[in-house]
């Protein structure tokens, strides 16, 4: 009954019907304590424990990820602890005491280290550089950006290099360094063009095009703006009327 149970819950979620998913789950999980099977009730724990953050019922997709942690201890499978302390953080992260999210990740960093999980530790390190960048911590966050970049690079994260290095740009455009911001953001969009993923080249342009506003090169930002209009209509983003209201602001005043 249990993969019965887990089967309905794919496809519940497949669909987007989070509390039919949700239901299913839990289903799977009463089953899995009546079998006693350790390892499918961690599975069926975290997936649950998954759509519950899903629905933003944190607390109890925090309840099922510390049922989880403390199976997968005891099993001694410290890849899946690692990652269990990651999404542990994420919802402290996404709660209203994201400062509680960073002894969770720093014991993930140790042993990610320790497993040479570069592509674990290349997501790990941008989550915790988003945070200290919230925290104003700009220094350190340029730094844990970084590391986040050399991890992405070791196993070829194309996906990883494009999403930091647009954060990292982010990052200095807050600050103010529009030289690095503007360097940073180009990487993202080109990484973003080679991976084909136009409605996240977007994004990074409307970065670009606030760059060049304020260093007062309207023919740089209009450019930006003009792309970013034609992916608008492309692929129905939301964006469009904001963007196109920019871009003839932009005409009419440049």
């Amino acid at each position: 009954m249990s993969e019965d149970h887990k089967h309905r819950a794919r496809i519940f979620l497949h669909r987007g019907d989070l509390v039919q998913a949700r239901a299913a789950w839990e289903a799977a999980v009463a089953d899995d304590r009546l079998a006693g099977s350790p390892q499918a009730l961690s599975d069926s724990l975290g997936n649950l424990g998954n759509t519950c953050a899903l629905t933003n019922d944190l607390p109890q997709a925090e309840q099922c990820y510390r049922e989880v942690l403390k199976i997968q201890r005891t099993e001694g499978n410290l890849t899946a602890v690692a990652y269990t302390l990651v999404n542990l953080g994420n919802l402290h992260i996404a709660s209203d005491h994201p400062e509680n999210a960073r002894p969770y990740y720093l014991e993930a960093l140790d042993l990610m280290h320790k497993l040479q999980d570069a592509h674990g530790l290349g997501i790990l390190y941008t989550n915790l550089a988003l945070q200290e960048a919230r925290g104003s911590q700009w220094d350190q966050a340029v730094a844990t950006f970084k590391q986040a970049l050399d991890q992405h690079r070791i196993v070829g994260n194309e996906e990883g290099l494009a999403v930091t290095y647009s954060q990292l740009g982010k990052c200095y455009l807050d600050q103010g360094d529009f030289l690095e911001a503007e360097r940073c953001l180009n990487n993202a969009s080109e990484h973003y063009i080679k991976l084909g993923n136009e409605p996240a080249e977007a994004a990074v342009l409307r970065l670009l095009a606030r760059l060049y506003e304020s260093r007062h090169d309207s023919t740089s930002a209009q450019r930006c703006l003009e792309r970013v209009a034609s992916l608008d209509l492309r692929y129905r983003l939301p964006d469009f009327e904001s963007d196109s209201k920019k871009l003839l602001n932009l005409k009419e005043t440049g």
